[in-house]
């Protein structure tokens, strides 16, 4: 009987090791048909070939295989990255991801070049001045509109509902982020709008909410989220959390079941339980989606606009040993509903376009922000 079950257990263990083997070497076999497919380009194509970006676009396209958000970054691009993060760059202000081989504009941010040229979330950038962004892989695409400050820019992009292709002639500039405005609308709407989630946000909407609660005369609040392309995570926590009695805020699953976290609200709603609307569109990603999203879902706020963007996963930037890194997607997030936020984005409870058709253009009549300000005050 024990020799029976030896050999059974033997029998079991040779089956997985020679499964493990003949995988291995077929990864083998594909790294060297791969060596053989770039000596035979380098031998035949018609055009001299530079290998080593070849080799970087390859790297690239394996990653973009994966998700439009992972991509890898030359040194280069790595530093220029690390430069930007400061909050100050030169560019055109503009958050892009790629989608069937072209640019897709995620957000415009506020008071940037891009977003009083006119761009929108949602638009497609098919040219960046002559060269055809089909075929580029997205840091290359980012690579053509960077320049130096003060220098002009043509972009040729393709819109929703537009027959026609749009072009958009962009001057440069430092992008400088200031990510809270506060204001108050009809003398008893706090109004804060919050254009990404850096590492002051939470300070500096904590210090709005504070002094708007000083005026008696606040009944209610409006959290505008529309075009934010989202940011750090923590801050997404801390702002929902300003909201929030208690309850889960968000939750990451990813690849290890160790890894995975849940996030919950503290005590203390910094605006007392007042009336809130939270406005979005489709420029609205990430970080916004975790605050929106976990706002709708604990009946907190009421959700006005459009269907947000759906941008649900955590990206990670892993260095590497030749001083570049690559941004790799290491989990998806999750609301409290248990809800992914990937590709689905969230939902507004009353939807509304952004503009008034019968006042396109002849106005500027913020058809979402009066509707929100007539329904608090209704």
């Amino acid at each position: 009987m024990i020799n029976k079950s030896l050999a059974a257990l033997l029998l079991i263990f040779s089956f997985f090791v020679s499964k493990a083997c003949s995988s291995e070497n077929n990864i083998y076999k594909k790294i060297d048909l791969f060596g053989e497919v770039l000596e035979k380009i380098n031998k035949e194509y018609v055009d001299e070939v530079n290998q080593s970006e070849s080799m970087d676009s390859a790297i690239n396209g394996l990653l973009q295989s994966l998700d439009p958000y992972s991509a890898y970054m030359s040194p280069e691009i790595f530093n220029e990255m690390q430069t930007e993060t400061s909050g100050e760059f030169g560019g055109l202000g503009i958050e892009v991801g790629m989608e069937s081989g072209v640019v897709k504009v995620i957000s415009p941010i506020d008071d940037t070049p891009a977003s009083k040229a006119g761009i929108k979330a949602g638009d497609y950038i098919v040219k960046i001045n002559n060269t055809q962004v089909q075929g580029k892989s997205l840091s290359e695409a980012v690579d053509l509109m960077r320049g130096p400050v003060g220098s002009g820019i043509e972009l040729t992009i393709r819109r929703r509902g537009e027959k026609k292709a749009l072009i958009f002639n962009v001057i440069r500039e430092v992008i400088q982020i200031k990510s809270v405005k506060a204001d108050l609308l009809e003398k008893n709407i706090g109004y804060i709008r919050l254009t990404s989630f850096n590492e002051n946000s939470g300070k500096q909407i904590e210090r709005e909410i504070k002094k708007l609660e000083k005026n008696d005369s606040v009944k209610s609040y409006i959290l505008d989220l529309r075009n934010n392309p989202g940011g750090l995570l923590s801050q997404a926590i801390k702002i929902s959390d300003f909201f929030l009695e208690n309850g889960e805020i968000v939750s990451t699953k990813s690849r290890k079941a160790s890894e995975n976290r849940k996030w919950f609200a503290k005590k203390g709603d910094l605006t007392n339980g007042k009336k809130l609307i939270v406005l979005i569109n489709y420029g609205s990603a990430s970080a916004s989606e975790i605050v929106a999203g976990a706002l709708k879902d604990h009946k907190r706020a009421i959700l006005l606009g459009e269907n947000s963007y759906g941008k649900g996963s955590v990206q990670s930037i892993i260095p590497l040993k030749n001083k570049g890194a690559i941004r790799l997607t290491v989990a998806k997030y999750y609301l409290p509903s248990g809800k992914s936020i990937s590709e689905v984005g969230v939902s507004p409870d009353i939807e509304i376009g952004e503009e008034n058709e019968d006042f396109r253009i002849k106005t500027e009549t913020d058809n979402q922000l009066d509707y929100a300000i007539k329904l608090l005050n209704g």
